[in-house]
């Protein structure tokens, strides 16, 4: 089923920072639906992650991209083209998240569309590359129900995104959610010893957790209108998105 939706581009107040910005989609007409929170590439909210929102909203779902890079300032609300001048900049927000910050921001995300958007108590996300690495990080943090991730770099190692002071790997025993992880075969940033790591941390502390690599698809494979778009890829794993969170986010 396919519901019409509405969308939207959102300011959600913060104590202690600018408002932070954020894109809602939802189904038509009342009713209580299940969350889910979708974390945006490096870029941030580009036209990309938009339009994921809206296909999550499509399926039944209140979705909400946050804008977590909004404590740097209101110009970084509209996410950013893909260039080296702006994967310099975007490295530099990335270095001023913090893991209280983001958690503080996911959780304002949530509270707004439960308070404002009608989504229900059962809460999902989904994430792309370092919205995959936020996923995992949230999935530790946050009450998920699942969690479905994209290439997540930075997860294994110290010293990058959310991996500070630790690996996110050293918080896997948090994780409650049920995981579906995303990987390809000719990634330039997560190698397959990576993809070992993550799934062994996964099993070792009993993690329900689907891994999926697809061995001719590259990093970012999902978004068309890419050189590196992957269109078998991105509509099997897609696929494997929807069960997941049917299965999980309309438990009764």
């Amino acid at each position: 089923m396919t519901y019409e939706i509405t969308a939207e581009q959102i300011e959600i107040p913060q104590d202690d920072a600018t408002p932070m910005a954020a894109y809602l989609a939802r189904p038509q007409g009342s009713g209580d639906y299940p969350l889910v929170l979708v974390g945006a590439e490096l870029w941030g909210l580009t036209n990309e992650v938009r339009a994921v929102v809206r296909d999550v909203a499509a399926l039944g779902y209140v979705a909400i991209a946050p804008n977590l890079y909004h404590r740097s300032g209101p110009e970084t609300s509209t996410g950013m083209e893909e260039s080296d001048a702006n994967r310099a900049h975007a490295f530099e927000l990335l270095g001023r998240l913090t893991r209280d910050g983001v958690e503080a921001d996911l959780r304002a995300a949530a509270d707004h569309a439960r308070a404002h958007a009608g989504a229900g108590d059962r809460t999902g996300m989904l994430g792309f590359s370092l919205g995959g690495h936020v996923t995992y990080f949230a999935a530790t943090r946050l009450p998920l129900h699942a969690a479905a991730i994209y290439y997540p770099g930075w997860l294994p190692d110290a010293g990058t995104a959310l991996s500070v002071p630790e690996p996110l790997l050293a918080a896997t025993s948090r994780i409650t959610a049920r995981l579906a992880l995303f990987f390809t075969g000719q990634d330039h940033i997560i190698d397959a010893d990576q993809r070992d790591r993550i799934g062994a941390a996964l099993s070792a502390a009993g993690v329900r957790h689907d891994v999926v690599v697809y061995p001719q698809a590259r990093h970012a494979f999902f978004f068309p209108g890419r050189d590196v778009y992957d269109k078998q890829a991105a509509e099997d794993s897609w696929r494997r998105v929807r069960d997941l969170f049917a299965a999980e986010l309309r438990a009764s």
